[in-house]
């Protein structure tokens, strides 16, 4: 107890760990003990055999009888050995249970925090805080863009009335351009040859053959 008051309780991760540790190092023991004892059954094996080429029976048999009792230690010791497997793996499961039980406190434990920490009513109070400001930017983009001084005195209908008599305008001018013809390259258009202006004979001949005339 003073143990434990002075350093703490021993964590029970760290029990399990020691516990395994043993198991294991019991399980290494046994293995050897049942080599040794394999060993000495063989050996009991092969002095049988000699004591009955010498026909010595009754040591024979004896070397049996201790055969059988080096196999019933090596049985008892597969036993043990199975047990301590069986609580290893009862241990092993236990442990991974006891982590992922853990794990899953403490993230419940995590995500209670969080949920504390963002109280819904905090969360609604932000959401208006950031629709107020949202409209309030909209009204001041909307003051700016704006008209303000003279042009906020300009009718739309008689500007949009403007524009479509510019527009009719520059139709009609459009329409009255002439169309322009095509000449084909390398010949240019005739024009008409000027009239020859009659020269002074020629009027007197014209005079004379009108009084002819008559």
């Amino acid at each position: 107890m003073f143990m434990n008051r002075l350093f703490g309780k021993p964590k029970p991760e760290a029990n399990t760990l020691q516990t395994l540790d043993k198991l294991n190092e019991t399980l290494e023991m046994l293995e050897k003990k049942e080599g040794v004892l394999l060993k000495k059954a063989a050996g009991e094996v092969e002095k049988a055999k000699e004591f009955s080429r010498v026909k010595n029976k009754r040591a024979a048999i004896q070397c049996l009888k201790r055969k059988r009792l080096y196999e019933q230690q090596v049985e008892q010791l597969g036993n043990f050995q199975l047990r301590i497997h069986d609580q290893m793996i009862m241990l092993e499961g236990a442990k991974a249970t006891t982590e992922t039980v853990d794990a899953l406190r403490t993230g419940a434990s995590a995500m209670k925090a969080m949920q504390k920490a963002t109280n819904i009513d905090d969360v609604d109070k932000t959401m208006d805080e950031i629709n107020e400001q949202t409209e309030n930017m909209k009204q001041i983009q909307d003051a700016l863009s704006a008209p303000f001084g003279s042009a906020a005195d300009f009718d739309e209908d008689e500007l949009e009335a403007e524009l479509q008599e510019l527009e009719e305008t520059e139709l009609e001018e459009a329409l009255l351009q002439p169309v322009p013809i095509h000449v084909p390259q390398g010949k240019q258009p005739t024009r008409p040859a000027a009239q020859k202006k009659p020269t002074a004979e020629e009027d007197e001949l014209a005079a004379l053959q009108a009084e002819m005339a008559l």
